[in-house]
């Protein structure tokens, strides 16, 4: 955008706000704004999409201190009437002038170069911008964990392909004795500007694909990409008490990035293999065990395993119902604090299968002794009363 088009918009109009404004009412009349108009609100509609780069633009522009500043004196020294772009002679007071030459400090005159293009350089002249660093690509890989390796944590090693600066040219893509040059599309920014905003407007130059720079003779082994697959084995720590499936970011841990940028992420997917004996609900080990019938009328004092440590034992209480829970805390699960969860104990009342002898004849007393007493009855009279 040339320093004419910026000096003839008017910026506190297309925003709908008084030169008076305050930043913090800008902000909220932008963001009202660009909710109305963003082109994922508006698709195919080319006049809303066109409303929204200007708004973007403005906001651009009188959100930021020193460009607003700028910009205000700007537009107030040619309202005034200091400057008149046209190329008749001007009255007392005016000139006839180029804007090219006024914003590039060519102005002819006392004093010979600089002119306004120095005033406001910052507002409207970008310079060249250099090939900014380049964050590395970001990383997936699995790993599968035991089920106490995943309650406990662990380091395990992780074999993984990323892309990496090319060995054979050191990451330039120029073929060795040759170097690459700077991308003129771009001028080494490797970005593109579509409008001005807050907003994401600009995009990847197509021209040397976000790079900055263009290889004219490409390096035999990466064929210009200046990258490369590069196969490693790191050490990782899973942290205790992870999830089955749960998707953990290790940051820096990723692709190398380039020109000193910093490293992607790695993004590892755990599973978990299950155990025979014990189950996991969030923070909480479960176990399931049997007692028998005596144990669970009379009550009684059970042992019950733990996870990776000497058995506890457990007091049930007299008539005790099949499917009872009990709690053993800090039994369970590491959690990220350090402290642990607890292991849910649940009652399974077993049934012989065989029955003989002394316990044949005792188990038949016990059913002549109980046989007034029919737990069924309850179900049968809430049956008819239905």
């Amino acid at each position: 955008m040339s320093g004419k088009d910026y000096v003839e918009k008017d910026y506190y109009k297309v925003l709908g706000v008084p030169k008076d404004v305050t930043a913090a009412e800008i902000k909220k009349t932008y963001r009202k704004l660009a909710r109305e108009f963003h082109p994922d609100a508006n698709k195919g509609d080319a006049k809303a999409e066109e409303r929204f780069k200007d708004i973007s633009e403005a906001y651009d522009v009188l959100s930021d201190e020193k460009r607003r500043k700028e910009y205000d004196e700007a537009r107030s020294l040619f309202a005034n009437g200091g400057f008149r772009a046209g190329g008749g002679p001007g009255g007392a007071g005016s000139y006839s002038f180029d804007f090219g030459d006024l914003f590039s400090g060519t102005q002819g005159g006392a004093g010979g170069s600089g002119g306004l293009g120095d005033v406001f350089g910052g507002l409207f002249n970008r310079g060249t911008r250099q090939a900014q660093p380049r964050r590395g690509a970001d990383v997936e890989t699995e790993v599968t964990l035991s089920f106490e390796e995943a309650v406990d944590g662990a380091t395990v090693p992780l074999r993984m392909t990323s892309q990496a600066p090319c060995r054979t040219c050191n990451g330039t893509g120029a073929k060795a004795g040759t170097t690459p040059r700077v991308c003129p599309t771009c001028v080494g920014a490797g970005t593109v500007s579509r409008g001005q905003g807050a907003f994401a407007l600009s995009e990847p130059c197509k021209d040397c694909r976000g790079r900055g720079m263009i290889v004219d003779d490409p390096c035999v082994d990466c064929h210009g990409s200046g990258r490369a697959s590069s196969a490693r084995t790191m050490q990782v720590r899973i942290p205790a008490g992870v999830q089955a499936d749960q998707r953990i970011r290790l940051k820096g841990k990723g692709a190398q990035g380039e020109r000193g940028g910093q490293p992607g992420d790695l993004y590892v997917t755990v599973h978990v293999d299950p155990h025979p004996v014990f189950g996991r609900k969030g923070d909480n080990l479960t176990v399931t065990v049997p007692v028998t019938f005596p144990e669970a009328a009379l009550g009684a004092t059970i042992e019950v395993p733990t996870l990776g440590g000497p058995a506890v034992k457990l007091k049930l209480p007299p008539g005790s119902a099949n499917g009872l829970t009990m709690r053993a805390r800090g039994k369970g699960a590491t959690r990220k604090d350090g402290t642990r969860g607890d292991l849910l104990v649940t009652v399974e009342v077993t049934v012989p299968q065989h029955v003989t002898g002394d316990a044949l004849d005792a188990l038949e007393q016990y059913r002549e002794a109980t046989a007034s007493d029919d737990p069924r009855a309850a179900l049968f009279r809430a049956a008819k009363g239905a």
